[in-house]
């Protein structure tokens, strides 16, 4: 069977990135007899420059897109529907801080190691938009660890460290020098960039056109 490798350009604060995911699993499910995927989760960071303990979502949103709290409301709204019908809990999204996300990356890549990027990431996800957890917390990512069926004690030597920090800052650099400027950003087999929180169907047939083209091309 053919197996398509799919790299995952995302951050945990990116509710798309949550959303493109869950579509992406749709899609492989539904490909599952005639293709098979290797998924790879990369890093990329909303807010590089954050610190301190930030400020409600909704005012950060609005200023940072020059709009009103209340369009960003309507917007994420939107959002919580599109999440809950793809089965995500996004039940505090608007309750949410503005957060830095680089320890959050750095466990991402320790726990490729382990072959349970994919279960952390989603557990950092349910964290951030549906507990409205601070993810610059260790404790934060110690239990988002547990709940992924890892290490706890040395995912804490990994965050009281700088292990993982050269890997993320080359991933990020290397998918910017690559064009990459919003996420979620899918690049399959090395060649092909699929951008945004598509449709399952698109997916499929993206996927399909990709696999065609990889047999014609060998």
């Amino acid at each position: 069977m053919k197996t398509l490798q799919i790299d995952l350009v995302s951050d945990i604060a990116c509710p798309w990135c949550a959303i493109g995911y869950a579509r992406l699993e749709k899609a492989m499910e539904a490909l599952a007899s005639e293709l098979a995927f290797s998924v790879q989760w990369h890093a990329f960071e909303l807010n590089p420059d954050h610190s301190g303990d930030g400020e409600p979502i909704l005012p950060a949103l609005a200023k940072k897109y020059g709009r009103s709290e209340e369009e960003m409301r309507a917007t994420q709204e939107q959002m919580i529907g599109i999440a809950t019908d793809l089965g995500l809990n996004f039940e505090k999204m608007q309750e949410r801080y503005t957060c830095n996300t680089f320890d959050a990356h750095r466990l991402v890549k320790w726990a490729a190691g382990y072959g349970k990027q994919t279960e952390l990431k989603k557990a950092l996800f349910e964290a951030y938009f549906g507990k409205a957890a601070n993810m610059s917390a260790p404790e934060v990512l110690a239990e988002c660890v547990e709940a992924a069926g890892l290490d706890v004690s040395e995912a804490r030597e990994v965050l009281a460290g700088d292990q993982f920090a050269q890997e993320v800052r080359e991933d990020e650099a290397t998918y910017q020098q690559a064009g990459v400027s919003s996420v979620p950003a899918f690049i399959i087999n090395n060649r092909y960039l699929i951008s945004g929180a598509q449709e399952p169907e698109t997916l499929v047939n993206a996927f399909k056109e990709i696999a065609s083209e990889s047999e014609q091309a060998s």
